[in-house]
């Protein structure tokens, strides 16, 4: 892959042999359990926070290749998960990768239907969940899917060992219970640091090296459909779930943390359990090597709960704290009915103590125990004390305040130089001859646009489906109806699920696709229109032979940086009496891929003394008046503010600073928009030439002869006293 960071240098440690001792981030360790555990093959789609998981094995090349693995970077992860339909019929693990419950909810249908059929090879969907952690989707939970189709769900602690022995010990679950089982990984569990003994990776009994000699026989109790569904349905309940439950006791995949304070406990998700040991030990009920005084039950796998662990652990408790972030709130509600089933009267408490909604931090969880310590008085905890320590560790609202102060709000935002910046700034300035435009957003890095300076977008309802949320609008709205895709949502669902629709009902509407030549959001993986996969090889796609082999008649390829002609595109696109979709490909590569791309051989050139110029942009201070309309058409992270150096001027003035990578957008904006004169465009000479010297000399007498002039004093009229 052409960026400028490389996996290289770490994937020496998938080669570990039995007894080295690996030592790194979460991501390359579950690679690394994946190859312990013999797959053979794996399949995915890109997205925070396992998008690095992807980029590992599309560099790992030669690693799968010795041991006859297939990888796929696949459309989208209803591909992903209908890949895992090989282990139905053949004991071949394998294994899929995706974000979150809105990956789920895209593969919903293959992953029920696998589900369904049950599996004879073990089959592990990795999912990163980014549920609360700042995440980026609606807060939902990998839980609902895991109940509502009987998938196991494993929610692993933070804990390097832990985590790479559940990965394996997944794939074992999945066959001993013939069922899918998903791994959920939060973000920070994702960039975990740790290290653990590593095993021999194991060659598959099926792979590209030794593959399937005969075709499986036909067996119509594998499909998905009736009578067949009412058997399987049946089989899941009463043979495959025991299985499961047996198999997670008697491996004991959940753990329990003993403590003194035997008449209250605590039941927790995996992921919760750094920071609930770490708030114990603010409170002083837990040292610095994480033994408690509470006694913690570690629920690893929150589905299926096994109902002996649970009565296990409960029995002589009077209560029970469940730390489970979001609602429903589904492991309490499991935990209560187990304990009333075997007449337990132990106190269940959960929400009453934690929010129902929003981000477990440290600082709620912490309350949240000192709440339930101060509430459940466990025998032998001096509960005085940990009110004191509590009160204590309160935030100072104060301080706080004034750092909200200090520090002012920085929402997200486009890039220093993004190419997609500048067909909002087109669209910022039509506005001025159309009225509003109503704008279905999408998914993807073009959805900043919904933040400040630009505030642009009505609906974000799916990953390539911002055409098809305008189907519903544009019918009842006189004015311009715009809707945006990227070129990774485009290949991921637009295609099929938007354009196709439009074209099909004959929709009168505007797509723009912004063509940046990669999924840029999520670290700048390859789609089919980049012209190469991820081994190299050129795919011959492109979205324009897409667009006109599906039946689109109106379509523009525009380069995003060329203000002028993005603007008349657009207006053109507005004024087109025709019906029927519009499509403009924004088309310019994605400046971060580009400075990677770049930066390598232009230092390389440097070093061999080559000339090099590099074009700069800057704001003529005595020019600039103040105003910033340049910022609020841009929002460009080097287009900011300094004090203005005119002592008669209060108001600061607007400045390019060095992260400048001359894309030329800020000047573009101020001539289209005809703001002010105050750009100039600047070119840096590197190992300048002998003539390069004589002319920068030459202008600089220019320069200072000018100067001389302008500060000679001003001649007194003849006759003036």
């Amino acid at each position: 892959m052409d960026l400028e960071w490389s996996y290289k240098r770490d994937l020496a440690k998938l080669e570990l042999k039995q007894g080295d001792i690996f030592h790194g981030e979460a991501m390359l360790a579950i690679a690394k359990a994946m190859l312990q555990s013999g797959i053979s093959y794996v399949g995915g789609y890109q997205g925070a926070p396992v998008a690095y998981l992807m980029d590992i094995f599309a560099e790992a090349g030669e690693t799968l290749d010795k041991l006859g693995i297939h990888f796929e970077t696949n459309a989208n992860e209803a591909a992903a998960a209908a890949m895992l339909g090989a282990s139905v019929h053949y004991p071949m693990r394998g294994a899929a990768i995706w974000k979150s419950v809105a990956g789920t909810a895209v593969a919903s249908d293959a992953l029920a239907n696998l589900s369904t059929t049950g599996v004879k090879g073990g089959v592990v969907v990795i999912v990163g969940a980014d549920f609360g952690e700042g995440a980026n989707v609606g807060q939902e939970r990998t839980n609902a899917t895991a109940m509502k189709s009987q998938i196991w769900l494993i929610e692993p602690r933070p804990h390097l060992p832990t985590i790479v022995n559940l990965v394996e010990k997944g794939f074992d679950l999945s066959e001993a219970s013939n069922t899918p089982v998903m791994l959920e990984l939060r973000l920070r569990a994702c960039h975990v640091y740790g290290r653990f003994t590593a095993k021999n990776n194991k060659t598959p009994t099926i792979s590209r090296r030794k593959g399937i000699d005969e075709p499986a026989r036909f067996n119509a109790n594998k499909l998905v459909l009736p009578p067949v569904t009412f058997a399987q349905e049946r089989h899941k309940v009463e043979k495959r779930l025991p299985a499961a439950i047996e198999f997670i006791r008697r491996h004991r995949l959940n753990e329990v943390f003993p403590g003194s304070a035997s008449d209250v406990g605590i039941v927790l998700q995996g992921v919760h359990y750094n920071a609930v040991v770490a708030g114990l030990r603010e409170l002083g009920l837990a040292d610095v090597f994480g033994q408690s005084s509470i006694p913690i039950l570690c629920l690893n796998v929150t589905y299926p709960i096994v109902p002996d662990e649970i009565v296990d652990f409960c029995v002589g408790k009077r209560a029970v704290l469940i730390v489970e972030d979001g609602y429903p709130d589904y492991v309490q509600q499991a935990v209560e009915v187990v304990l009333r089933r075997a007449d337990l009267q132990t106190d269940v408490i959960g929400k009453s103590v934690l929010p129902a909604t929003g981000e477990y931090t440290p600082q709620i969880i912490l309350d949240g125990l000192a709440k339930f310590i101060e509430g459940s008085l466990p025998a032998g905890i001096d509960i005085a004390a940990v009110g004191r320590q509590a009160a204590a560790l309160k935030p100072d609202g104060g301080g706080i305040a004034a750092l909200g102060r200090v520090v002012p709000a920085r929402p997200p935002g486009f890039c220093t130089g993004c190419p997609e910046r500048p067909v909002f700034s087109a669209l910022k300035m039509l506005e001025s001859e159309t009225g509003r435009v109503h704008l279905a957003a999408d998914i993807g890095c073009h959805a900043y646009a919904t933040l400040p300076p630009f505030n642009m977008g009505h609906t974000i309802l799916g990953y390539g489906l911002g055409l098809a949320a305008a189907s519903g609008v544009s019918p009842f709205m006189d004015r311009p109806i715009v809707s945006s895709m990227g070129d990774g949502g485009f290949w991921h669902n637009g295609l099929t699920t938007s354009v196709a629709n439009a074209v099909f009902n004959k929709d009168d509407a505007l797509l723009v696709i912004y063509d940046n030549g990669y999924t840029s959001s999520t670290g700048r993986q390859r789609v089919p229109s980049t012209g190469r996969n991820f081994r190299d090889e050129p795919t011959g796609m492109t979205i324009a032979n897409v667009l006109r082999g599906i039946g689109v008649q109106w379509m523009q390829t525009v380069r995003t940086y060329d203000m002028p002609k993005v603007i008349a595109t657009l207006r053109a696109a507005f004024a087109a009496g025709e019906k029927g979709l519009r499509v403009i490909i924004a088309q310019s590569e994605c400046m971060l891929a580009k400075q990677a791309r770049e930066a390598p051989l232009r230092h390389a050139r440097l070093a061999a003394g080559d000339r090099i110029v590099r074009t700069r942009f800057g704001i003529d201070d005595e020019v600039c008046t103040g105003d910033h309309a340049c910022i609020r058409l841009s929002g460009c992270p080097s287009l900011t503010l300094k004090s203005n150096p005119d002592p008669l001027k209060d108001d600061p003035v607007a400045h390019v600073n060095e992260n400048c990578v001359g894309c030329g957008l800020c000047g573009a904006n101020a001539h289209a928009a005809i703001l002010c004169p105050s750009f100039y465009r600047a070119e840096i000479v590197h190992n300048p030439t002998a003539f390069d010297r004589v002319l920068d000399r030459l202008r600089n007498r220019i320069l200072d002869w000018l100067r001389t002039r302008d500060r000679s004093p001003i001649a007194t009229p003849a006759g003036a006293e």
